[in-house]
C-alpha cells in the first residue's frame, strides 16, 4: 500500500480511520448501534492492524520466587479439594484470559509422595515439563509413564490423564502447558471427570516410548491414527544427547543456536494439533541475532543461565526460569558463560500458525542484528 493511501487510512488514537465525527455521524453511529450494527471505518484499523498487535508483555518468571508459593500451596489445599492444586503464570496484558502469553495457559503443579490427582479429559491440549523431584508419574489413557526431571510429557486433548507421585518418591514440581485460552476463544471447550475418578493402568509400565521412542526406527504395525504424537513421553537424556550430536554436526542457527523440534514419530509434525515444542542449545558463548515471528512462546531453562532482549528488554535467566516471548515481539538470546552450554525449553502455538497460514518471520536489519537494550527489568 502506498505512502499517501496509508495516511488516507492512519487510524487515530481509538483505531478509527481518519474521518472526523461530525453531529449527523454521531448520530448515525448512534442509530446503527441500537441496530445492534456498526461501521466498519470506527474501528478497521483496530480490528485489522498492519502489524500484529499482542497485548501480551515479555514477562521473565523467576523460579527462586516462585518455589516457596508453590511448595506453600501444599499445607493450604489438597489435591482433591483443589482439583488441581497449580500457581498459574498471569502475564498482565492477558488477565482476562489467564494467559501466560497469547492464547497460551501456564501454571506450576505440585505434589507430594503418595499423592495422585483424579482421572480427567477435557478438549484442551495439555503437556507437562518436570522441574524437580522424583517419582512423578503420568497415566494417559491407560498408559503409564515414569517421569524425571526435565523429561516432557504429553497429554493430548480428550484423553484420560491423571498424575501422581509415588510413595518412595520425593515432592515433585511441573509446569503444564495447555492452549486453555485458545479453546475457550473458540467455544469448544469441554471437561469431564473419570466415572471411576481414576483409571486402570492398561499396559506395561513406558510402553510408549518403548514403542515409539527409537530414533529413526518405526515398529512395523503402527495402527496409530490419532491426530497427536502415539509417544507420549521424550526424555532429556535422549533429548540433551541429540542436542549435543547436533550442535556437533551443523552450523548454529544465527537466532536459536542448535535448535531441534519434538516431533510425532508418525509424521515428523507437531507432537499435537495447536502446540507444538521445541529444546534449543546455546554454545558457551553464543550471542544470537534479533528476529521476531508470529506465534507465542514460552521458554524455560533447562540448563546453564544467560539473558535474552525481549522489545528491547533484557532478561537474565538461570536454570528452572520462565520467560515468555509475545507474538511479533523482537527477541535474542545469548549464552554468556564460556564453558557450560545454555538449554532451553519452548512450547508454542506454532502449528495452529502453520495451519492456517499465519507464520511469517523477519530478522532485524538494523544495528547489526542486536536491539538497544534498554534499562535492566526485573522479573
Amino acid at each position: 500500500m502506498s505512502t499517501n493511501h496509508y495516511d488516507t487510512y492512519r487510524e487515530d488514537a481509538a483505531g478509527r480511520a481518519n474521518v472526523e465525527d461530525s453531529p449527523e455521524l454521531v448520530a448515525y453511529y448512534r442509530e446503527l448501534e441500537q441496530l445492534k450494527t456498526g461501521a466498519l471505518w470506527t474501528v478497521a484499523n483496530k480490528i485489522e492492524p498492519w502489524q500484529p498487535r499482542s497485548d501480551s508483555v515479555p514477562v521473565l518468571w523467576r523460579y527462586r520466587d516462585l518455589r516457596e508459593h508453590v511448595l506453600r500451596s501444599v499445607s493450604l489445599v489438597t489435591p482433591e479439594k483443589a482439583g488441581r492444586r497449580v500457581i498459574y503464570l498471569d502475564n498482565p496484558g492477558r488477565r482476562e484470559v489467564a494467559a501466560a502469553v497469547g492464547w497460551l495457559y501456564s501454571g506450576l503443579q505440585v505434589m507430594h509422595p503418595g499423592e495422585r490427582a483424579g482421572a480427567h479429559a477435557h478438549s484442551s491440549s495439555a503437556l507437562r515439563f518436570i522441574m524437580e523431584g522424583s517419582g512423578a508419574y503420568t497415566i494417559v489413557d491407560g498408559h503409564k509413564m515414569t517421569l524425571g526431571v526435565n523429561d516432557f510429557v504429553l497429554t493430548p486433548n480428550g484423553t484420560w490423564h491423571e498424575h501422581g507421585v509415588e510413595d518412595d518418591g520425593l515432592p515433585c514440581i511441573w509446569q503444564d502447558g495447555l492452549d486453555i485460552p485458545l479453546v475457550n476463544a473458540l467455544e469448544a471447550g469441554f471437561y469431564a471427570v473419570h466415572p471411576d475418578l481414576q483409571q486402570a493402568v492398561g499396559y506395561p509400565v513406558d510402553d510408549s516410548p518403548g514403542i515409539w521412542g527409537a530414533a529413526g526406527l518405526r515398529p512395523q504395525h503402527a495402527g496409530w491414527t490419532r491426530r497427536y504424537s502415539p509417544l507420549f513421553k521424550y526424555t532429556w537424556e535422549a533429548t540433551y544427547a541429540a542436542l549435543q550430536r547436533y550442535a556437533g554436526a551443523q552450523a548454529h542457527d544465527s537466532f536459536d543456536g542448535a535448535l531441534m523440534h519434538y516431533t510425532n514419530p508418525i509424521d515428523g509434525g507437531h507432537v499435537m494439533a495447536t502446540i507444538g515444542a521445541s529444546m534449543q542449545m546455546l554454545p558457551p558463548g553464543f550471542v544470537g541475532s534479533a528476529h521476531r515471528h508470529t506465534g507465542s512462546f514460552l521458554y524455560q531453562v533447562a540448563k546453564g543461565r544467560g539473558h535474552s532482549v525481549i522489545n528491547g528488554q533484557r532478561f537474565d535467566w538461570q536454570e528452572r526460569d520462565i520467560f515468555c516471548v509475545p507474538s511479533w515481539a523482537w527477541h535474542e538470546h545469548a549464552n554468556a558463560s564460556g564453558s557450560e552450554d545454555a538449554v532451553l525449553f519452548s512450547f508454542n502455538d506454532l502449528p495452529v500458525m502453520e495451519k492456517l497460514g499465519l507464520y511469517r518471520e523477519e530478522a532485524l536489519a538494523d544495528n547489526g542484528g542486536h536491539q538497544p537494550v534498554l534499562p535492566l527489568v526485573s522479573g
